[in-house]
């Protein structure tokens, strides 16, 4: 077996790098959009750590609500969890609720607190809960407790989910997709004639997408750290780390994707294919909890989870390494595995 040159891994580590950089439009896309998602959901939910329902009022003029004489409590439309949100047109607000733009519409004209509620909607049928509670006569139910320790918020739960989600595309398209794109027009067939092997030439592809990938997560991190001040409860080491472990993971699957093929339609489907399950049920954008069994279990089946199982970890509970060993261990047996079935498949023209 021939013996492996790292000036040969270094010299296409390099290139790679200069590609990606002199690529200015593909460069600065990289960091506009985790900033550009970061900070759209930072607005939406700036100050807000909990659900709020829509609930229509009718009738209304501009944000003036005849409250007085509704039979319904105050606390009620003064309550957190309920955004008023004034109707001109009875019909207008029930085709709203339809459509799932209202979570509830309420006639304050009526004296039987009249409202309408969306059955297919599981926010309507929460809004309903919060107005029936408004309405319990007191005395009925117990003293309420607010839950002791520092409370997670919105944008410190989504943020690792939205730089898994950056780093997976980044990893699966600037891998798998680029080396097939070098295989269709014929760069790979030069490569071939030379002493670089298909070990080394891979290894310099995966060094050099993992090292971008971590440049633009320190960036995006710096940069959203500034802007809305995480809350850190563990290790920020630790928690590099998981992001660099789950970028090789990744990459380590584009690699499987592009050991053959020339068909860059064949690839991007290939990707997509595996990229919006991973999305979907690793729990990026919305959790799991109290899906079918089967789903989670499902799950666990891409690195995707385990990385971001691990990152929340470390972010949100503040645990250590001990708590995250079996995500670790998983991120590496699934890296390597994967790294030898690319390099075992792996042809430089077919």
């Amino acid at each position: 077996m021939e013996r492996i040159s790292y000036r040969r891994i270094w010299t296409m580590f390099r290139a790679r790098n200069c590609e990606f950089f002199r690529d200015t439009a593909a460069f600065g896309w990289n960091f506009a959009f985790p900033f550009l998602i970061i900070i759209g959901f930072g607005i939406i939910f700036s100050g807000e750590n909990y659900q709020r329902f829509k609930v229509g009022v009718y009738p209304a003029e501009a944000q003036v609500f005849a409250f007085e004489g509704s039979g319904i409590p105050d606390t009620f439309f003064n309550s957190d969890a309920i955004r008023t949100v004034p109707v001109t047109d009875l019909e207008t607000g029930k085709e709203k609720l339809r459509l799932h733009k209202l979570d509830l519409l309420i006639w304050l004209e009526k004296d039987q607190h009249t409202y309408w509620k969306n059955q297919q909607s599981q926010n309507s049928y929460l809004a309903e809960q919060v107005l029936k509670g408004s309405l319990t006569p007191e005395g009925v139910l117990r003293e309420s407790h607010m839950i002791s320790g520092a409370q997670v918020r919105y944008i410190d739960w989504f943020f690792p989910g939205l730089m898994a989600m950056n780093m997976m595309f980044s990893a699966l398209w600037g891998v798998g997709y680029i080396i097939v794109r070098y295989r269709k027009n014929g760069a790979l067939k030069r490569l071939k004639a030379t002493p670089l092997t298909a070990f080394e030439f891979l290894f310099a592809q995966t060094l050099s997408r993992i090292f971008l990938l971590m440049f633009t997560f320190v960036i995006v991190w710096i940069g959203s750290d500034l802007i809305f001040n995480f809350q850190m409860e563990g290790s920020h080491l630790l928690f590099f780390f998981t992001f660099l472990l789950g970028g090789l993971s990744l990459c380590s699957i584009g690699l499987v994707l592009a050991a053959r093929g020339i068909s860059e339609e064949f690839a991007s489907g290939a990707l997509n294919f595996i990229s919006w399950p991973m999305m979907f049920l690793s729990e990026v954008w919305f959790s799991l909890e109290g899906a079918p069994e089967w789903v989670q279990n499902l799950s666990w089946a891409f690195p995707l989870t385990h990385m971001l199982k691990a990152a929340r970890k470390i972010m949100n509970e503040g645990v250590g390494l001990e708590g995250i060993a079996v995500e670790w261990g998983l991120m590496i047996c699934s890296t390597v595995i994967f790294l030898t079935l690319a390099a075992y498949f792996f042809s430089w023209s077919e």
